[in-house]
């Protein structure tokens, strides 16, 4: 839960031109004051499955991202691991969640409960996401380094749709459409107030064990205080049925 956004690339192309476009856009993340860029990554085949790796492997949240998601029916969806990634890890900043940045081949079917089902996922493909949330919390620079962060994804969203490889993007901050910085910072405000607020319930209802990066915010009490208006009754409803089912065998 927090402000975050969401991103596809797309290439319709062979692997060479696939590969020309992710060094492009690791080359700009270079050029970009990112905290750390890490360098391309190039898999085939079992190596591409996150579960095939250590959970310590700097690699794993970058393969759990490279995972994409069939839907079934209504409600079921199946995970369809890539049979090859090209892609790299940047780190926008302090508090900020790493922003992947690829392109991935996926099988043309997938075998499922006996049944061998198609992915219709044709081409180069690649769907992630990004929470710049938490970059707020004053001990690493608050609303400004948010900012920060913030912006360095959008800028390398940018350069992805110069090079002509981005499929969609989705701000919850509004930026990526609005382009209005002075409106980012009340909206972040907004935002971290009412998981404060949140999170105050969910601690009022479950007790101190509940954890959550913004009851760390040195300035947490005044953000719960200023999010309060903006929970609604079924909040708190939520919290209670959380309760319920923790306290279910």
């Amino acid at each position: 839960m927090g402000l975050t956004i969401h991103y596809k690339l797309k290439h319709a192309g062979n692997e060479t031109a696939a590969r020309r476009l992710i060094e492009q856009l690791h080359q700009a993340a270079q050029d970009l004051p990112f905290k750390e860029v890490q360098d391309i990554v190039d898999l085939t085949g079992e190596a591409c499955k996150f579960d095939n790796h250590d959970k310590e492997s700097p690699l794993r949240w970058l393969l759990i991202q490279a995972d994409a998601s069939l839907k079934l029916d209504e409600h079921s969806w199946l995970g369809v691991p890539p049979t090859r990634i090209i892609a790299f890890e940047t780190w926008p900043g302090e508090g900020c969640e790493a922003a992947n940045f690829g392109l991935c081949q996926y099988p043309a079917t997938i075998e499922h409960q006996g049944k061998i089902i198609r992915t219709k996922m044709s081409g180069w493909r690649w769907s992630s996401f990004c929470k710049t949330q938490y970059a707020s919390d004053p001990a690493c620079g608050g609303v400004e380094n948010f900012l920060r962060c913030h912006l360095l994804v959008v800028a390398l969203l940018d350069k992805a749709k110069e090079l002509g490889c981005l499929d969609e993007a989705y701000d919850e901050g509004k930026f990526w459409e609005n382009r209005d910085v002075k409106a980012l910072v009340p909206e972040i405000e907004s935002w971290n107030g009412m998981i404060a607020a949140f999170a105050g319930q969910l601690k009022d209802t479950l007790g101190e064990g509940v954890e959550s990066p913004i009851t760390n915010y040195s300035n947490f009490e005044q953000l719960e205080l200023a999010g309060q208006s903006t929970l609604s009754p079924q909040t708190a409803e939520l919290a209670k049925l959380i309760q319920q089912v923790l306290k279910k065998p």
